[in-house]
């Protein structure tokens, strides 16, 4: 196969790979956001071992350069979509919720009068 026709298959996967994003992405309610951006840092772990893989198997200085790229910026994706996450999910968390006490019964008792 040469390179044009496997440079141009590449390139149309991409294409349609943008464009299902595009369309799967744009039609998801505001309330899964948070879900679904926890199964994106799943994806961008993906990411940081097939860099690792390329980074591993690399014989020339451009693929050890490609792989070093893609671990660096799939892991702060996943570093960063796991701080996003954090702070979006401590935006529902009540701000007077008292502290549990753990392993302590609580017995509420009604007052006669």
């Amino acid at each position: 196969m040469s390179f044009d026709i496997a440079m141009t298959g590449f390139v149309a996967l991409y294409v349609l790979a943008a464009f299902a994003g595009w369309v799967i992405i744009g039609n998801v309610p505001a309330i899964l956001h948070t879900p679904l951006m926890s199964g994106s840092n799943f994806v961008h772990g993906i990411v940081v071992v097939g860099g690792l893989f390329a980074l591993f198997n690399a014989s020339t200085h451009l693929e050890q350069a490609i792989g070093f790229f893609a671990v660096l910026l799939g892991a702060g994706n996943a570093a960063g979509g796991y701080a996003v996450t954090d702070r979006m999910l401590a935006m529902f968390k009540r701000s007077d919720a008292a502290p549990a006490h753990h392993g302590h019964a609580r017995v509420h008792h009604l007052k006669k009068g």
